[in-house]
């Protein structure tokens, strides 16, 4: 029982693999709003979320997967953000918490 449960709390990097497909398909969908105002922000947002999956990259090329997940979590984390404020227009509640 304490070998599987240690299994399933294991970062593999079949799960790693998922998230890193996960979050970049989140990265494509992402299209900055057009509004003037905001534009600057929805850049941060973009640019913050595609810095941390570049260390994500980075971290699993050195074999640290758990900072590797963790990074792909922030970088999700900043697109799905942008967009339930409306930063991006996006229109995918499967990646996404915004209403179709």
């Amino acid at each position: 029982m304490i070998k599987k449960l240690r299994l399933k709390n294991k970062i593999t990097q079949e799960k790693l693999q998922k998230y890193f497909f996960i979050t970049g398909e989140a990265l494509e969908k992402c299209k900055i709003s057009m509004s003037k105002e905001r534009l600057a922000e929805a850049k941060d947002f973009f640019d913050m979320a595609s810095r941390y999956y570049d260390d994500a990259k980075y971290f699993e090329s050195k074999g640290d997967y758990v900072l590797a997940y963790a990074a792909l979590n922030y970088a999700h984390g900043w697109l799905d953000a942008g967009a339930r404020i409306r930063l991006f227009n996006v229109k995918d509640s499967k990646l996404f918490t915004v209403d179709d």
